[in-house]
């Protein structure tokens, strides 16, 4: 075990090949080779992870990667929102690249690692790391800085829309939700401003009372989240907006924006998403103070952070900015500085929630996987996309449930998103525009693309859709204090929330890329359409089912009813349409928020600063489990034979320990 740590600057012209480092089975070295360095990685491995957000594998083996930050509107295969130049293998050892160059990696039989020179004309640290996974990613977070925790509020179901453009529309999403018992502890709004500027609220009186709106949403217990884009837009031919053409001219004029290397404006290529747009330079103290100052009265009135979208607009390298990077860097610096800049303006108590990122990520919470489609295919891309961002670090991590675009998702496909999203850090349904890119809507939708458990109850006839749902969204309500905790660990650790079962059970080969661990949790979705039986590898212990499954095992037998199995077998279990198999391992406790009956799926409203019941329920025959929580409270739970004690180390909040739960 062990950390090294290699300066590329010191490979001579002369040389051949400089060794690094050499074990066993694992020869690390390099030479210079054209602009930049030629790394070799030689060893055996069987599987290499990491590589930043990857929504075509978890197993990066056999590919070659790019970390480069690339936009691509859905079924985004072998590009990255957030890639992160750093992998480990199944065999204990990992490499991180402290670069913010564009790497390619071939993951060969061995690596080769490609580096080009940065705009200094300077080649960058490269890190060595050596142990298991969860070694490994701890020590890549002492490099790179470990993650922010967020608060518990954000831990809880986000509604969201592009739709919602008024005050009334949005008042009677709010209204619908509490109406039908659908706990929600976060709003996104993305069309609460004028389309030009995109930080003036309420040009046309479509937003009568914003600083109203929010003092409702806290009453009900919600957070507002706004949507923000890093451009200075240009408007479309023949029109225009007095306040962006003064934004315009100041920016140019103060040298606010990213230039060109002939000093003239660098814009948005053609062909792209907001092509032809202007970019602040966030590296320019003078931008970060113009460019907040307009966006300060926002935090005044109460919004509680920002969606931070896009981000990947530099694509040429001929692009400069003010601290004399140029697009060499800037490809992937300018998405990270842009999330950076409002991490700082928002400080620790409100959150972020972005789309694109690089190296450090996890100091900027939080990231959402982008824009897929509303298919099969996609739920299983965001899966993996989820693991291996966890792989590289980022432990804050959420997708759109039943994706983003194109028509309204199966209902089916909805339901077993929504099932998986709630054991996801970040639970969130969202939908693009009416008459978006992909809105091939079904007739008689009436226009509304909502993902909302209403909305697809409503379109496919089905009032039994929202009991089913209904109970999934209480029960991350249940979960919050689990989930909190299980954050603060995250963030002391380094490792994911959301966890490959390679960094919990590093020497069984059999564990599968198709399920993850939330603490004690082992979460198996289901990703088939009209998938009834599903394959389940269960690591060595004992596991209790969240609920009673019906199970083949490996000998061909089959139980129904059963709430316990053993580990180190495969089991074939039935999927029936209202749950997903979970299982809690044995010595582990989950704290729960409760209500009436102390059961899951019970109501417990909005409110994440106090209890309805605080309870426990420890697992197996032996453990210990020490709670803490945002309010003060840290509780140690021991457990023997059947028997449990806690002690009370701070707080005094009561609680419970359960036997059972149901």
């Amino acid at each position: 075990m062990g950390n090294h740590r290699f300066d590329l600057n010191s490979l001579k012209a002369a040389e051949e090949e400089k060794e690094f480092y050499r074990a066993e089975e694992l020869v690390f070295s390099g030479r210079l080779s054209g602009d930049g360095a030629l790394l070799r990685f030689c060893q055996p491995y069987r599987a290499v992870y990491g590589m930043g957000e990857r929504f075509n594998r978890v197993n990066q083996k056999g590919l070659t990667v790019e970390t480069e930050v690339f936009e691509k509107f859905c079924n985004q295969g072998e590009v990255s929102y957030c890639p992160v130049p750093f992998f480990f293998t199944d065999l204990g050892a990992g490499v991180y690249v402290d670069t913010l160059t564009v790497v390619r990696f071939s993951f060969g039989d061995h690596t080769e690692i490609r580096i080009r020179r940065g705009s200094d004309g300077k080649l960058p640290q490269v890190y060595l790391f050596l142990g298991t996974p969860g070694e490994i990613l701890g020590s890549f977070s002492e490099v790179t800085g470990k993650p922010r925790a967020v608060p518990k509020w954000s831990l809880g179901p986000w509604m969201s829309a592009n739709r919602w453009h008024t005050q009334e529309e949005t008042q009677e999403q709010l209204c619908l939700a509490k109406k039908l018992g659908f706990p929600h502890t976060v709003l996104v709004l993305e069309a609460w401003s004028d389309e030009a500027t995109f930080y003036r609220f309420n040009e046309h009186g479509e937003w009568e009372d914003p600083e109203g709106l929010v003092r409702e949403l806290k009453q009900e217990g919600l957070r507002l989240i706004l949507w923000q884009i890093p451009v200075l837009k240009r408007m479309d031919q023949g029109e225009s907006h007095p306040v962006l053409d003064e934004d315009w001219a100041y920016a140019q004029e103060h040298g606010l924006c990213i230039r060109k290397k002939d000093g003239t404006p660098y814009h948005i290529p053609e062909g792209h998403w907001f092509a032809g747009s202007l970019l602040p330079d966030f590296s320019n103290p003078d931008t970060v103070k113009w460019w907040f100052g307009k966006r300060e009265y926002l935090l005044s009135m109460g919004v509680d952070g920002f969606k931070t979208d896009g981000g990947e607009f530099i694509l040429t390298d001929d692009a400069v900015s003010c601290d004399g990077l140029s697009g060499l860097e800037l490809r992937n610096a300018f998405a990270s500085r842009y999330v950076q800049a409002y991490a700082e303006f928002i400080g620790k108590d409100r959150v972020l929630f972005s789309r694109a990122g690089y190296t450090g990520q996890q100091k900027m919470p939080i990231q959402w996987a982008g824009d897929q489609m509303s298919t099969w295919e996609e739920l299983g891309h965001v899966l993996t996309a989820g693991l291996s961002i966890g792989l590289s670090g980022v432990p804050l991590w959420g997708f759109d449930i039943g994706g983003f675009a194109g028509s309204l998702p199966e209902e089916e496909l909805y339901e077993r998103a929504v099932q998986m999203a709630v054991f996801v850090p970040v639970m969130q349904w969202h939908s693009e525009p009416v008459g978006g890119q992909f809105a091939e809507l079904f007739p008689g939708s009436k226009g509304i693309n909502d993902r909302s458990p209403w909305n697809l109850a409503e379109f496919y006839g089905d009032a039994g859709l929202l009991d089913r749902l209904r109970f999934w969204f209480r029960l991350r309500m249940n979960l919050l204090p689990y989930l909190y905790h299980q954050c603060l660990l995250s963030c002391e650790s380094g490792l994911p929330m959301m966890r490959h079962l390679v960094i919990e059970y590093p020497g069984d080969e059999k564990v599968r890329d198709d399920c993850f661990m939330l603490g004690d949790f082992l979460v198996a979705p289901v990703l088939e359409k009209g998938q009834r039986i599903r394959e389940v590898y269960l690591p060595e212990g004992e596991w209790e089912c969240l609920w009673p499954v019906e199970a083949q095992k490996e000998d061909g037998s089959l139980q129904a009813g059963l709430t316990r199995l053993s580990g180190g077998s495969t089991y074939r279990i039935r999927c029936v349409p209202e749950r997903i198999p979970v299982f809690l391992r044995e010595g582990g406790c989950i704290a729960l928020n409760l209500g009436e009956g102390c059961a899951l799926g019970s109501d417990v409203g909005n409110s994440v600063d106090r209890y309805r019941q605080l309870c426990f329920y420890p697992s197996g025959s032996e453990g210990k489990y020490r709670f803490r929580d945002d309010l003060g409270n840290e509780i140690l739970i021991r457990w023997k034979d059947g028997q449990a004690a806690a002690e009370r180390i701070a707080g005094a909040v009561d609680f419970r320990i359960l036997d059972r739960i149901h």
